[in-house]
């Protein structure tokens, strides 16, 4: 009989020695802090803010001046061509008018340099589109501060889900040496006549099946950390985290407000999105003013490459005005005022379903409190049942049936606690989260 204890030794004993390996321990404080700096969901919301803030700056050039240089080479037989490129360089003679160097002139060069400029004065539409990539920008920055707050929930959500593994393993551990010790004591038994076979065996199978159950255990701590590890963004090397603070076994109640803050930063971007949409539609209606625009130049010419001989400029300002561009303008605006409405819409219907959310995690709380407390009640209760029917199975008063299952029970009711302690802290945390400013 002592070759199944042996060998369910030998099993426990590899497995604490692959658990061993590649354990860095940390602490909570520590992965709040590192999941801001390199998770990558929140460098994605960081680039999508980035992309919002380059599309304002884009809207600069509504006030700040458009400025081009280039430099044109030609050369052309072409009658009015030669003509224009010959006057630009002020080099035009009496003999150029004779009618047939008009018709049929030579080849002619002609090297340009212009500096162009051109200054919006009056632009409505595009003062509101700015306005409205403004909002936009705005909107992606609160949505990045709100991933960060979410991202901390769910690396506290791990963490605790970690401590919760490594707790499940300390009483399953527990449960085996319990097992153990009943094994060699029913073995005992045996062989003083005292007990069936089938006892044993009985025994065996609760050793085997807690075997078992730890093993799976500490497969969940594997799987614990590299959640854990990919919310952190580290390499997966089948690296162990192992928490420096254990699961606590008792909860700390607490008053938390039931009502949705105004200003929680995911309401804020809605809000945000929906000026954005707001100043869009606006801007559609702008587009039926005119524009206006000045504009110059300053003209260089030459015969020859990069020359400077000749000179000149042009100044001006150009009232435009799209009197009917086949109801595109018009379409437009019925599109983005549906958007504005559309976007009002969601903001609401995203408030509503956030109050609802919170009211429903409140009682989540409420209820996962009363579990804790009857959880705990259970394992007291079910410890004491182990307690005594173990000292009446040592007198030979109780079966081994019996005493098995008040052990099964006894370990079941602690997990059971363990598993609400859980709940409700990471209930309370979600319920912060909800009404967190």
């Amino acid at each position: 009989m002592k070759h199944p204890i042996i060998f369910t030794l030998g099993i426990l004993s590899i497995s604490l020695t692959s658990y061993s390996q590649d354990t860095i321990a940390i602490s909570k404080k520590e992965v709040l802090n590192t999941v801001v700096e390199a998770n990558l969901q929140i460098r994605l919301a960081q680039k999508s803010f980035q992309a919002a803030k380059a599309d304002y700056q884009q809207s600069n050039a509504l006030f700040l001046p458009n400025i081009t240089a280039s430099h044109t080479a030609i050369s052309t037989t072409n009658p009015l061509m030669a003509f224009g490129s010959k006057l630009n360089q002020e080099i035009l003679t009496v003999s150029d008018f004779n009618p047939a160097l008009l018709n049929d002139p030579d080849k002619t060069q002609n090297f340009a340099t212009v500096i162009s400029i051109q200054q919006p004065l009056l632009n409505a539409d595009g003062l509101y589109e700015r306005k409205a990539a403004r909002a936009k920008m705005e909107a992606y920055h609160l949505q990045t501060e709100r991933t960060k707050e979410y991202l901390q929930l769910e690396v506290s959500k791990a963490f605790m889900q970690l401590q919760l593994a490594y707790k499940s393993v300390h009483v399953l551990s527990k449960a085996a040496n319990t097992a153990q010790a009943n094994l060699k004591l029913v073995t005992n038994y045996f062989t003083q006549g005292l007990v069936q076979k089938t006892d044993v065996l009985n025994v065996q199978v609760r050793v085997h099946d807690i075997s078992n159950q730890l093993h799976y255990a500490k497969s969940s701590i594997q799987n614990a950390s590299d959640y854990l590890g990919f919310l952190l963004n580290e390499d997966f090397k089948g690296q162990i985290y192992k928490p420096t603070e254990e699961l606590e076994n008792t909860i700390t109640t607490e008053t938390i407000q039931t009502e949705v803050p105004e200003n929680r930063k995911d309401l804020l971007a809605m809000t945000q999105s929906t000026a954005a949409y707001q100043k869009m539609y606006v801007s559609s209606k702008m587009s039926f003013l005119p524009r206006l625009n000045a504009f110059g130049s300053y003209e260089l010419y030459d015969q020859t490459f990069l020359g400077t001989k000749a000179n000149g400029y042009v100044v001006g300002a150009q009232l435009s005005w799209t009197v009917f561009d086949g109801y595109k303008s018009i379409g437009k605006m019925a599109k983005a005022k549906a958007d504005y409405q559309k976007a009002t819409l969601e903001t609401e219907l995203y408030k509503k379903q956030s109050q609802v959310e919170v009211n429903k995690t409140h009682r989540q709380l409420v209820d996962a409190e009363n579990k804790v407390n009857l959880s705990q009640l259970a394992f007291e209760q079910s410890q004491e049942v182990y307690r005594i029917q173990q000292n009446r199975f040592t007198q030979g008063l109780e079966k081994t049936t019996d005493l098995l299952l008040s052990e099964t029970q006894m370990i079941q009711k602690e997990m059971e606690h363990l598993q609400a302690v859980f709940e409700y802290n990471f209930t309370k945390q979600y319920l912060h989260f909800l009404t967190q400013d």
